[in-house]
């Protein structure tokens, strides 16, 4: 049949821009009235620290994840096809890569022990990107890592999603388990012969106003993927629901989210947190910023995502984040009030890149010393400056005040300026435990610091713990 290009809502541009999601507004956030979900949301500021993780049969081509199945957003997601100008045959081989992954160099084990010896906290997962290849033993489709046509499925850790979430769970990292809203390969969402023809956008290729009984079947094709997820799969902390232009509203893709996260907590998951990230609402209980970190601190429960390459999905020629520059990167997360969701994409034959475990083990290095500033902290003014970041644990009366060198070749000053102004009874040098002799001055507290702390390279940063009992 004829195709037919339908026009992109308008709605669905602003939340999207070259893959990389907005995220919403500090007034967006709706405060729950549970006192249960107001306790694990403190539970989760305290964490700080996430390794997110994004895989599947993408991984063998090295692109970007699910992307450059979109036609209309191939203008930036396919400039690394470079072995075909014909995009339909590049969805079928796309669509296929199932049966060649076989990632049999896979040690859940050895990833919960590196995330836990180098700080991670929690760990959040890709169940199903919007190709809609799942990484769980579902029932609801045979495109799934346990499908006959998948090679891995004989393979002792076939099920990954079970045999990662209890592998992290037993080194004591809570679970979020990512899903997408969205389903490119399922015939409820993308429907062959239906308006689009062949061109295909990231919203379904039907007007679900003129096919409802077409959207209810992927109401419940997605409630029951959901579902199994919260029932068959321990304990969830976070259901991290990805593709936010499946939402209720004029476009009619209302898949009555509530409907099944309320379920979930009323059968098997009470203290489950929604993160129904770019919509808003009730169920956007993390807000969730993407490659970015807001430009002021916010008060609210935030994440964000970030990257330890370029890339969410495993890229052959990737370059990795270096540990001072991902402890940096932490320090303005944590000091505006969120947590850092770290990135690293797996590579096809099941190992993790050695360049991004190069960086995490750096920043396992620094957590293990300047950790104490990090964890369990909240945001306390003058919050993050190009030089500074703050921290305090108001329960011991305590700020963490920390100097950030961006480079190695930076010479650690003699004498400095802390820009705290408040008044405080004691300044210590975090990993040395050094009493510091100090002056209160209209611009902050001066410091004198040991020669030991002067000499040599510049470290990562150099952390003063600064008593506010007066």
């Amino acid at each position: 049949m004829t195709e037919t290009k339908i026009p992109l809502p308008e709605q669905e541009e602003q939340i999207v821009e070259a893959g990389v999601h907005n995220f919403s507004k500090e007034d967006e956030w709706v405060k729950p009235e549970d006192p249960l979900l107001l306790e694990r949301l403190e539970w989760f500021k305290d964490q700080k620290l996430g390794l997110m993780m994004h895989w599947g049969p993408y991984s063998q081509l090295g692109l970007v994840e699910s992307w450059a199945l979109s036609d209309e957003d191939g203008d930036w997601s396919r400039d690394d096809v470079d072995w075909t100008d014909d995009m339909e045959d590049f969805k079928r081989e796309y669509f296929d890569l199932n049966k060649t992954f076989n990632p049999i160099r896979f040690q859940p084990e050895e990833w919960a022990q590196m995330a836990a010896d180098n700080g991670f906290k929690y760990f959040l997962f890709t169940t199903k990107h919007h190709d809609g290849f799942c990484m769980w033993d579902t029932k609801t489709t045979d495109y799934r890592i346990t499908g006959k046509d998948t090679p891995f499925h004989k393979h002792k850790y076939a099920d990954i999603c079970r045999v990662l979430f209890d592998a992290f769970r037993a080194k004591g990292l809570g679970i979020s388990a990512y899903f997408s809203k969205a389903d490119w390969h399922t015939p409820y969402y993308w429907a062959p012969g239906m308006e689009r023809g062949r061109h295909m956008w990231r919203g379904p290729s039907y007007d679900p106003h003129k096919y409802p009984w077409m959207w209810e079947k992927f109401v419940e094709f997605t409630h029951e993927q959901i579902m199994e997820l919260l029932t068959n799969y321990g304990r969830i902390e976070c259901l991290w629901l990805d593709a936010g232009w499946v939402r209720e509203g004029r476009h009619g893709q209302d898949i009555r989210l509530g409907e099944v996260v309320e379920r979930a907590r009323k059968s098997t998951q009470p203290w489950l947190l929604s993160a129904d990230r770019t919509v808003g609402g009730p169920y956007e209980n993390i807000v969730t910023p993407e490659q970015t970190i807001p430009e002021h601190p916010m008060n609210i429960p935030w994440e964000s995502c970030i990257t330890v390459g370029h890339s969410f999905a495993f890229g052959f020629d990737d370059q990795y984040k270096s540990g001072r520059q991902l402890a940096h990167i932490l320090l303005e997360v944590v000091s505006k009030g969120g947590n850092l969701a770290l990135n690293v994409g797996p590579q096809p034959d099941g190992r993790l890149p050695k360049g991004a475990i190069r960086g995490i083990q750096g920043l396992g290095e620094w957590l293990n010393i300047h950790g104490e500033g990090i964890y369990g902290t909240r945001i306390c003014a003058p919050y993050f400056t190009k030089e500074w970041a703050f921290t305090q644990k108001a329960d011991i009366n305590t700020v963490y005040a920390f100097r950030i060198y961006r480079n190695e070749n930076e010479t650690p000053e003699q004498q400095l300026i802390i820009p705290y102004v408040e008044k405080v009874g004691r300044v210590e040098l975090v990993g040395t435990n050094d009493v510091l002799s100090y002056q209160q001055t209209t611009n902050g507290l001066l410091v004198e610091l040991p020669r030991s702390a002067t000499n040599g390279e510049a470290p990562i940063t150099q952390t003063f713990r600064l008593d506010t009992t007066t």
